[in-house]
């Protein structure tokens, strides 16, 4: 993240006056000069130069600082933060350099000195909203890191050279087929850049290979000199059909540049048409990166003309009669104090950018900008791993497609490199199985209804117990399960806000209908009918399987153990059962699929296969009756008396439908 433009330049002045003033050589003018017209690489060499033949301390250590200013220009974040670090060594006095040593460590991922630099220059500056940003992002770079987007990133290596090669762009939005920059050895431009030390760059173009399953060996894309020339030639974007490109020429006279330019072209049978320049701002103003919209209607560009928010800007060209004029700037949402370049406009009419301001990992970072109703732009860092604390910038994709390339000099790389991205499809898939809930074997052609919120309504039978079947995103889904004999259960998966691929897994359990059916916890007050609060919540399951199979009806079937007379067990049992009719009448059940039932002591309990897994004393078809309960010992005789103390429920009849009586005429 670069300082305020505005700043630097009072400090340039400064430094200009100081050497002018104290007779500095020619070398060190020349220098400034470079500087100052930002050849950044020819001016460290003169920097070094001027600082080897230099005596005066107080100049060299402003010598360091300004090729710390040119190593920062350039992105080479390591050899700037050691020249900014030699000039504070030296007594620089101004506490920006702490900053910029800050920003740089940042950068270089030295995160423990950054964070104690960053506060050294707080304790200088108090509450400056530059550090404290820069402290915030190296929280949000390792929250990045550790929740990383779905994005795969990888190498180019077919395409990449040793020198640099970026700014991607697909023809035809084809994944096939890619325009981009490089400064590669088989490049035209065989001067040395004065800002980056590389040669110039030209536009370069390179097949996929269906066969070879890889990349072919770039080529020039012209080698008639109609694009590619003398001059420096990249960052270019195509119309959809790639008939039309609108490419960045760097023009210079006698090596004095002469500022960067939009150059427009069409191709016919293969061959390209004389550029024309595009005359979207004045000429001593600068253009470069250009980006076309997906209809051609708006031409995004990067400039640093008078009217934006420092720094380089982006700005907006209407297409206007065949040209494009009234370049407006895209706004602070944007566009901040530091550079925002590289502009990309995908198909579906969100905006990519790159910036060194916005809060990043360091470097330049990308950033997505999605146009609101209101005409204004939430932006949002793309996270990694499409970014890292070095430069990553040039975003391109595919048409239509979740897929694409980007530049970066991250860590492996040999310079600018193309790295490839997409991100997976996100898969969702249920696998399910029905059980019987009594026996816990699967049940064989079960029928499971699914229904979604996304319109999806589908019957499947369950093979050996088992189905699966694949989910849409952003939907919720209900998965019912019935069999006849069987209560029905049912599950629910859910999709919507999912950032990730996701296999649910659930089981369903159909009760027989052939035999009472225990309810569990219920429990009363001792030798009362009144409910425990903790028995309504299993009564609320009960509620939610009469709801699931509404055309059961059902008895409440009440059950007491032995003590006591058969009288009171009746009475007792009957007015526990009334009490749960009367609550499922509350929660909404219709009373003509309810009765109530006491039975007292007379149908204890016969063992479960589970009970009987539960007490080794028991085995599984034993008749808890008073005779066999009295045989046994005192604690296993309370055992079995809570056992028979039960509340159950039966289904009465599978056909029941709702009537309700006719209004009496009056």
């Amino acid at each position: 993240m670069g300082m305020n433009r505005y700043f630097r330049l009072l400090i340039f002045l400064f430094f200009t006056v100081v050497l002018f003033s104290c007779g500095a050589g020619k070398m060190g003018r020349d220098a400034l000069l470079s500087h100052e017209i930002g050849e950044y690489y020819k001016a460290i060499e003169k920097y070094r130069k001027a600082s080897r033949k230099e005596k005066d301390r107080v100049k060299r250590r402003e010598y360091a600082y300004a090729i710390a200013e040119c190593y920062h220009y350039i992105g080479d974040y390591e050899r700037a933060a050691l020249y900014y670090r030699n000039a504070i060594r030296r007594g620089y006095g101004d506490p920006a350099a702490l900053l910029d040593l800050a920003e740089m460590l940042r950068s270089a991922q030295d995160y423990e000195e950054a964070i104690e630099t960053y506060r050294m220059y707080l304790d200088t500056i108090p509450g400056d909203e530059r550090a404290r940003a820069g402290l915030e992002a190296i929280r949000k770079t390792q929250e990045w890191v550790a929740n990383p987007s779905r994005h795969i990133v990888n190498p180019i290596k077919e395409i990449n050279s040793r020198e640099s090669d970026y700014a991607p762009v697909f023809v035809g939005g084809r994944d096939n087929e890619v325009i981009f920059t490089s400064s590669r050895k088989a490049s035209t431009g065989k001067k040395e850049s004065m800002i980056t030390g590389q040669d110039y760059t030209d536009l370069f173009r390179a097949t996929f290979s269906i066969q070879r399953q890889k990349w072919e060996q770039p080529q020039l894309l012209d080698e008639n000199f109609v694009i590619n020339t003398g001059e420096e030639e990249g960052a270019a974007t195509l119309s959809p059909t790639g008939e039309q490109m609108i490419f960045t020429r760097c023009r210079y006279d006698k090596s004095q540049a002469l500022g960067a330019e939009l150059y427009s072209t069409s191709q016919s049978r293969g061959s390209w048409s004389d550029p024309i320049k595009v005359q979207v701002v004045g000429d001593s103003l600068i253009a470069a990166h250009p980006a076309l919209s997906y209809d051609g209607s708006e031409l995004y560009f990067v400039s640093d003309m008078p009217g934006g928010f420092g720094g380089k800007d982006i700005w907006k060209a209407e297409k206007v009669g065949g040209a494009y004029a009234n370049p407006v700037n895209l706004g602070e949402a944007i566009n901040t104090p530091g550079d925002e370049m590289f502009p990309f406009s995908r198909d579906n009419g969100e905006l990519y950018f790159s910036s060194n301001y916005h809060m990043g990992m360091g470097g330049l970072d990308i950033f997505r900008a999605v146009k609101n109703d209101d005409g204004t732009w939430t932006v949002e860092n793309m996270g990694y791993p499409v970014n890292s604390p070095s430069d990553d910038f040039g975003i391109a994709y595919v048409e239509g497609e979740n897929k694409g390339m980007f530049t970066s000099n991250r860590k492996g790389s040999r310079g600018d490199d193309l790295y490839e991205f997409v991100v997976p499809p996100k898969i969702f898939r249920v696998d399910g199985e029905v059980f019987d809930k009594e026996t816990g074997n699967r049940i064989d052609g079960a029928n499971v209804r699914i229904i979604g919120t996304d319109g999806t309504s589908l019957r499947l039978r369950t093979q050996d117990g088992k189905f699966q079947m694949k989910l849409q995103p952003e939907t919720e889904y209900i998965f019912a399960a019935f069999k006849d004999g069987y209560l029905r259960d049912k599950a629910s998966a859910n999709t919507i806000g999912l950032e990730d691929s996701k296999d649910f897994r659930f089981e369903l359990f159909l009760t027989p209908t052939d035999a009472p059916i225990k309810l569990d916890n219920i429990n009363y007050e001792f030798g009362s009918w009144e409910l425990l609060p903790q028995s309504k919540s299993s009564l609320d399951t009960l509620v939610a399987t009469l709801m699931l199979n509404p055309t059961i009806t059902i008895e409440i079937m009440s059950h007491t153990d032995h003590v006591g007379s058969d009288q009171f067990n009746f009475e007792l049992s009957q007015k526990r059962a009334q009490s749960v009719v009367d609550y499922l009448i509350e929660k909404g059940i219709s009373p003509q699929r309810l009765v109530a039932k006491g039975y007292g002591e007379t149908w204890p309990k016969a063992v479960t296969r589970d009970q009987a897994r539960q007490y080794d004393f028991l085995k599984r078809g034993d008749e808890l009756t008073e005779e066999f309960i009295l045989k046994l010992t005192e604690e296993q005789q309370e055992t079995a008396r809570a056992i028979n103390r039960r509340t159950e429920f039966r289904v009465l009849s599978t056909d029941f439908i709702e009537r309700f009586d006719a209004e009496p005429e009056r």
